[in-house]
């Protein structure tokens, strides 16, 4: 046997997989973090990416809107904030035209006590910071469509705003190909409608999503709508896998995010070896529930054998999802099935929909085994997964399923990661 470490619900899990079996295990890699935050901060907002410095571009009477990403992110924003209020109050703007909100897309609201600790207390004692309240009509403006026709319903807040600046990470994602970026307007603080057409059109491209593209139609889509409602700049981060800050990127929207993903694809891009037959897929760091942990299956989707098993690990503590709560009324069915039924009106929570195309396409790939003490067996069969009562219960039915000489390769990080290869010998003249 081999033992293998993976973190799983905030600590050490170590399993045994029978040496013969295991292919390989792949992680992220270690990159070095900024050593002093605050000053390359400064350095930062001194020295934009292909833009003049904030305060040499607003004006005393602009209203400047902040979008943050939300509490399932890491995104230290309590940390980039208030130099970011420094330099405009520097310029003339007040704290009362100033705000931040809590880019949410479709997720549950957040408590004050979350919001605060996302911005900290002193910045939440100075600005308003408040829910995009995804759920209300009223706090929706519709600005049309976008250039692919996407209906564009977006929070009132921005489309008020003269100046706004979107914060988040740039991460490999399945939906745009990368987080970060536009994606903080779309889905971050667009309607359930908008978003469901979005998450759609990710799920276009045949039985293999957006993972790793940054030049995609989601992306392009996105660009889009960030234009439309005035995104001229973004604060974003690259985190290194355990937590810190390994790269800063401020500046115009398109030319920062280009900037960012380059040293993401560095950290997050993993060659593999070899196609498996099992890819044991962990969810850290997307642990908090199903809607975030399911980020786990696509790095494993695109590296397995068609007909392989994927085994999904995740704490999920919050299980499925507490929003979307029909959704494992349908999440068993077809991929093709699910569109259908959307477009025919059967179903109306498209977010969830679309999601379920994405979950059903993987299916149809690999069985999917998951090990989730958050997750009751029965929503996991709803799922259209199989239960695993433990971890070594699971890796042991997968090569009962695969057969004895199977291989096995372990995703530490799956939902971050972005499969490269497999590499091919050269080959010799």
């Amino acid at each position: 046997m081999t033992q293998v470490t993976i973190p799983f619900d905030g600590k050490p899990f170590r399993l045994d997989v029978p040496a013969k079996n295991l292919a390989e295990v792949l992680s992220p890699r270690p990159s070095l973090c900024l050593n002093d935050l605050p000053t390359e901060i400064e350095r930062a907002l001194s020295h934009p990416i292909n833009q003049e410095p904030m305060e040499n571009r607003v004006k005393p009477s602009d209203r400047v809107l902040l979008v943050s990403d939300d509490n399932t992110r890491a995104t230290p924003v309590d940390r980039m904030i208030p130099p970011l209020l420094r330099r405009l109050n520097d310029a003339g703007v007040p704290d009362g035209q100033i705000s931040c909100i809590m880019a949410l897309g479709t997720h549950r609201y957040m408590t004050d006590v979350e919001m605060e600790a996302k911005v900290g207390p002193d910045v939440f004692r100075r600005i308003k910071v408040f829910n995009h309240e995804w759920r209300n009509p009223d706090a929706l403006v519709n600005l049309g469509t976008s250039a692919f026709g996407t209906p564009l319903l977006v929070n009132r807040a921005v489309a008020e705003a003269t100046v706004v600046i979107g914060m988040g990470a740039i991460v490999p994602h399945h939906i745009p190909g990368f987080s970060g970026s536009s994606k903080i307007i779309q889905p971050g603080i667009c309607g359930a409608r908008t978003t469901a057409e979005t998450h759609m059109l990710s799920c276009e491209g045949g039985g293999d999503s957006f993972l790793g593209q940054e030049d995609n139609p989601v992306r392009q889509d996105m660009d889009d709508m960030a234009d439309k409602v005035g995104m001229q700049t973004i604060f974003n981060v690259v985190m290194d896998p355990n937590g810190g800050v390994a790269g800063l990127f401020y500046g115009e929207m398109r030319a920062a995010f280009l900037e960012g993903v380059t040293l993401a694809r560095k950290i997050y891009g993993v060659s593999y070896h070899e196609v498996p037959d099992i890819v044991l897929a962990n969810s850290c760091p997307c642990d908090l529930d199903f809607w975030q942990s399911h980020k786990a299956q696509y790095p494993a989707q695109r590296i397995i054998k068609p007909g392989g098993t994927i085994i999904l690990c995740t704490p999920a503590p919050e299980g499925v999802s507490p929003v979307h709560t029909e959704l494992l009324d349908f999440t068993a069915w077809s991929a093709d099935r699910i569109k259908k039924a959307y477009r025919s009106g059967e179903l109306k929570n498209g977010v969830a929909a679309s999601l379920a195309v994405a979950w059903a396409l993987v299916r149809e790939k690999a069985s999917v085994i998951t090990y989730s003490p958050g997750i009751p067996a029965s929503d996991k069969v709803r799922l259209g997964h199989t239960h695993a009562p433990s971890l070594d219960w699971a890796i042991t039915e997968a090569l009962r399923r695969q057969g004895p000489d199977a291989r096995l390769t372990v995703l530490t990080h799956a939902p971050d990661m972005l499969p490269i290869g497999p590499v091919q010998p050269s080959v010799q003249p």
